[in-house]
């Protein structure tokens, strides 16, 4: 029923393990970040709170949540699943320069943040403006995961040299499909900051123009969001199953899963433009069709998913319509947390199907909505999957077993009850008109009584999920410093689907779908962005409120 890899050489998880550790210190101190803004909205006064710790906690939260607790997992996970999977690791001197060189433009990013000298909400929005270490630390981030995309690519070749007519290992195509879609989302992230926001940060350019830098940033803002979910799916699709005792339902739907979404998912960023000018309706209305279309991939994935669970559930000697899904191992903290993940992100695509419309996203719009959709999406689809899937690599890399088992099983449970009651508040408050990103809900007088006792269930969901992201750290940092060593060291297995795969298929044909996608990129963004260029541009100076 399970693939299983026997365990490799002492040592060689070591590179995957020292991102996992760079990702879970990220995810602390942001978590710690996100509490101060839930009791700052709902008007709480603990000591020190301020306009200006508040903005600079949005922007600490955003980035090292975001950019610097991902990327680090993301590339750690890829790292563990290529030995896993292929047995190598290709470079690993590379890799380790990767790492030191995404650390340390992590640590500059995050130590100009958090001397308030680059509060910029983390969307990197022009006028505002950072300090010149932020662009340059946050360009070393991503120059890090270029090098571990082509580490993580070479060892790939490497292995398929050695096994001609084979197809790729499940996880590895998840995570190769992954890296590809992140060049190219990258790609319009490095025009921004290279090209437009270090020169005009260190002064060499007087102005900026704001227009142009969003439709870059958004090149890159949206597929971000991809860059999360496509890893998160590898879990759900390759250790889910495993762990619910059951099998794969299908491998080519996954395989035509995670390949549409490296087709679909990049030429999608005007949705977050509706409202900005110089940007024609007919090419807003395009990335609205790519948007939807992006949702199919995510009906097959719930489809398959929940079908594998059911065979689980079936295995274990279910017989009727549901009764298989108390079957389902949900004392397992990986189980649990990636399950309740999932049931999180029906409610988040949902909301992102509001999102990508225009009338409706004209009612949501800058409103704390997108607080409410965006923490059910990043914050628990995402973040829940890869806190238990923390929980499943710890024994595998370290050889130690999950120091404090109960406080492990809890822990998602925790999470999920508070991002219930944060997520919720804010959606209803959005809807009744709370702006995004205020520093207080009492701020527009009369209308501030419409949103107080939602915000105040906000902020008590935000000190939960504060509690539950610290029960999360303590684990981590017990077993790390303190589990018992395993006398058989943990080996990987995943899932083996009920009809494997036995040759390579057109969903396994990397180089076609790259051209593809890299036209679809083209036709999305190519004529939009010149059509800017063409406009009479007189750019902004630049602001810094704090």
């Amino acid at each position: 029923m399970t693939a299983a890899v026997a365990p490799p050489a002492p040592g060689s998880h070591r590179l995957a393990a020292a991102h996992i550790g760079v990702a879970v210190a990220a995810f602390g101190v942001a978590s710690a970040m996100g509490v101060l803004q839930g009791l700052s909205i709902a008007d709480v006064n603990f000591p020190w709170r301020s306009e200006s710790l508040y903005y600079l906690s949005v922007t600490a939260h955003g980035v090292l949540m975001a950019l610097v607790f991902t990327t680090f997992f993301i590339m750690g996970l890829g790292y563990a699943l290529a030995q896993a999977t292929l047995g190598r690791i290709t470079g690993r001197g590379a890799g380790w320069f990767a790492f030191w060189l995404a650390a340390i433009g992590s640590v500059a990013a995050a130590a100009t943040i958090l001397m308030g000298q680059s509060t910029v909400l983390y969307t990197f929005y022009p006028p505002l403006q950072a300090h010149p270490l932020f662009y340059i630390g946050a360009t070393l981030l991503v120059v890090g995961s270029w090098i571990w995309g082509g580490v993580m690519i070479a060892s790939y070749r490497a292995w398929r040299r050695e096994h001609p007519g084979v197809p790729a290992p499940l996880p590895m195509h998840g995570m190769l499909a992954t890296i590809i879609l992140w060049y190219l989302a990258t790609f319009g992230l490095a025009v921004e900051v290279v090209v437009m926001l270090i020169p005009w940060s260190l002064g060499w350019v007087a102005t900026i123009d704001p227009v142009l830098a969003r439709t870059f940033f958004w090149w890159f803002g949206h597929p971000l969001v991809y860059f999360w979910l496509m890893p998160a799916y590898v879990v759900w699709y390759n250790v889910l199953p495993r762990a619910a005792g059951g099998r794969l339902f299908s491998d080519p739907l996954t395989r035509m899963v995670f390949i549409l979404f490296l087709l679909l998912s990049t030429p999608v960023g005007f949705h977050h433009q509706f409202a900005d000018p110089g940007i024609s309706a007919g090419w807003k209305l395009l990335h609205t069709f790519t948007t939807y279309a992006v949702l199919y991939p995510s009906f097959v994935t719930a489809f398959t998913v929940i079908a594998s669970l059911e065979v689980a559930g079936r295995l274990k000697g279910a017989k009727g319509l549901f009764d298989w899904i108390g079957r389902l191992p949900w004392g397992d903290p990986l189980f649990a947390s990636v399950a309740l993940a999932m049931l999180s992100f029906t409610f988040g695509g949902f909301g992102g199907a509001i999102n990508a419309a225009y009338a409706m996203n004209s009612m949501v719009h800058n409103t704390a909505w997108i607080m409410g959709h965006f923490h059910l999406v990043l914050g628990t689809t995402v973040a829940l999957t890869f806190m238990g899937a923390t929980y499943w690599l710890l024994p595998r890399l370290l050889g130690r077993d999950l120091r404090f088992p109960g406080l492990a099983r809890a822990q998602p449970y925790l999470w999920f009850l508070g991002m219930v009651l944060f997520s919720i508040s804010y959606h209803i408050a959005g809807l009744r008109g709370l702006p995004r990103r205020v520093y207080s809900a009492a701020l527009s007088g009369a209308d501030g009584a419409r949103w107080h006792g939602l915000t105040e269930i906000a902020a008590v969901g935000g000190v939960i999920l504060f509690l539950s992201a610290l029960w999360f750290v303590i684990v981590v940092v017990a077993t790390w410093v303190g589990g018992r060593r395993l006398a058989t060291p943990a080996t990987f297995e995943f899932a083996v689907p009920l009809r494997p795969v036995t040759a390579p298929g057109v969903w396994d044909r990397f180089g076609l779908w790259t051209a593809v996608a890299i036209g679809l990129v083209a036709l999305a963004y190519a004529w939009p962005i010149a059509h800017l260029l063409m406009h009479p541009r007189f750019g902004s100076p630049p602001f810094k409120p704090f």
